[in-house]
């Protein structure tokens, strides 16, 4: 057998020998740099976990988010301790003007214990004196009684109306902040899984912090809504109840009015003038 072919095994097997050498220390040099791209794509990463810190390092879009719901949030206990303080003065001067009413025994009378005083209810007998002095030259006293249930219908109406100042935004908050913070999560979870595949990497270090401060929007949307909506149920529970109170005092003065036209004891019109302004 020729020289050539007797040695063409063992030249083979060197040749496989220097490429196992070769393939070596390029198969390590692969597998260092991964974890060395992981530990890089970790230095970069923010380490303060803190509300404000996840603040800080969130994107432009969910930072926005989180200061428009915290503005929504100030705005809800600022109605709420407005609301509180208009409500309870406006129930109790309700209180003591329909106590008033109870013990006056005619419309004049009411009329004087009123005076130049501020408040819906002195509104309801100052709007009845009126009407009685604009009606003091009709040939008829049957239409009175509806004309004053009319301006008084209209009293109770604006007062409930503006009682009602400010809790439609309570309802927007309280309707719209999830879905605001829902916004700010869904956004900030995209920006999460863009910087994930720019990394090549799904190492959970990458995704946690991203997913921390898009999941920290919706918890502020929660924490805006939330109060928005307690604080509105609150106010309309207590607007229903100073109407009701209205509602009692304006059928106190037509109890007074009824009375004077049986009586034919009307106000006159120069009579009490100036309770009647």
């Amino acid at each position: 057998m020729p020289t050539s072919f007797r040695h063409r095994p063992a030249l083979a097997a060197a040749l496989a020998g220097a490429g196992t050498l070769m393939a070596g220390p390029i198969a390590h040099a692969q597998e260092a740099a991964v974890p060395d791209a992981a530990a890089a794509a970790f230095a970069s990463l923010p380490h303060d976990l803190s509300p404000w810190g996840m603040f800080v390092t969130a994107s432009p879009v969910v930072q926005a988010v989180m200061v428009g719901l915290a503005l929504a949030s100030l705005v809800t206990w600022t109605i709420a301790i407005a609301k509180t303080v208009e409500l309870s003065s406006a129930r109790r001067k309700a209180r003591s003007a329909l106590a008033m009413l109870e013990e006056a025994r005619s419309l004049s009378q009411a009329a004087e214990r009123v005076g130049f005083s501020q408040g819906t209810a002195a509104a309801l007998v100052r709007a009845v004196v009126a009407e009685t002095h604009l009606s003091a030259d009709a040939p008829s006293r049957d239409g009175l009684m509806d004309r004053a249930a009319s301006r008084l219908e209209r009293i109770e109406s604006a007062a409930g109306r503006r009682m009602a100042r400010g809790t439609g935004i309570l309802a927007t908050i309280g309707s719209t902040g999830p879905f605001i913070g829902l916004f700010g999560t869904v956004w900030g979870i995209m920006t999460s899984f863009i910087g994930i595949s720019k990394a090549q990497t799904t190492n959970l270090a990458v995704v946690a912090p991203g997913i921390a401060e898009a999941l920290l929007a919706t918890a502020i949307g929660l924490v805006a809504a939330i109060p928005a909506v307690v604080v509105y149920n609150a106010c309309s529970r207590a607007i229903g109840g100073h109407k009701a109170q209205l509602t009692d005092a304006s059928a106190a003065v037509l109890r007074l009015l009824s009375r004077d036209i049986d009586r034919h004891a009307l106000p006159r019109p120069h009579g009490n003038s100036r309770a009647a302004e």
